[in-house]
């Protein structure tokens, strides 16, 4: 994609949600760890509605050691993969404990060091909670990059490397969530909304989804 559009591609996303967010709960970057560690595989919805009561009362590493492995099971059991989940938040969470004094560390390595936490959630903590302008490549985003045009690879490494090497200076720190919300609501797997998309026009996707036909007018009885 030329470089002229995918500014024109950023800003319009812009301007259409100037402050996004991200669609997770959290009240901390603790709990938004353990969120985004829990969303694997998993809605957002899901995980809001698992974590609800969680976080109400456990928002940091040692009020989760406390609770214990078969409680935060009871917590998060709705949620898919929840006994290996539940094992990696209550490992990730001794470990901050042991190495950070039980804070989140602001670092990209040290994150990807605690149990269950890949690149992707890595970098989607450092960018909500720390403000890095870093890009977390999920299958949303790597098919927004691919079909569009925006950054294609083979791979989510490749994708989130052509993004940062082409997402100009003034959307670097909310391109994450513009874009994994265009792949959510908008450019969908297998029925993109293209008629409702704002930057229709400057994807390579082909052939454009139209739009579905209107519904026939009713008429009523006595009015013909």
């Amino acid at each position: 994609m030329p470089r002229a559009d995918v500014f024109e591609f950023y800003r319009r996303l812009a301007e259409a949600d100037p402050a996004p967010q991200t669609e997770l709960a959290y009240t901390n970057a603790y709990t938004l760890l353990v969120a985004v560690a829990l969303s694997a595989q998993a809605t957002d919805i899901g995980v809001n509605k698992a974590t609800r009561k969680l976080f109400a009362t456990v928002d940091n590493p040692a009020a989760m050691v406390a609770l214990g492995l078969d409680a935060l099971k009871d917590h998060i059991r709705t949620i898919g993969l929840f006994n290996t989940k539940a094992k990696n938040v209550i490992a990730l969470s001794e470990r901050l404990l042991a190495l950070h004094g039980g804070q989140v560390p602001a670092d990209r390595e040290a994150l990807e060091q605690l149990p269950g936490v890949g690149r992707k959630t890595a970098n989607v903590v450092l960018n909500v909670a720390f403000g890095h302008e870093t890009i977390a490549v999920d299958t949303h985003i790597f098919r927004v990059g691919n079909r569009t045009g925006l950054a294609i690879g083979k791979d989510v490494v490749a994708v989130e490397r052509r993004l940062e090497a082409v997402t100009p200076a003034p959307f670097r720190a909310h391109a994450h969530h513009w874009l994994i919300l265009h792949g959510r609501y908008i450019c969908k797997a297998r029925t993109p909304l293209c008629w409702r998309c704002p930057v229709a026009d400057l994807c390579r996707y082909k052939p454009k989804t139209p739009a579905p036909p209107a519904p026939a007018a009713t008429v009523l009885p006595g009015l013909n």
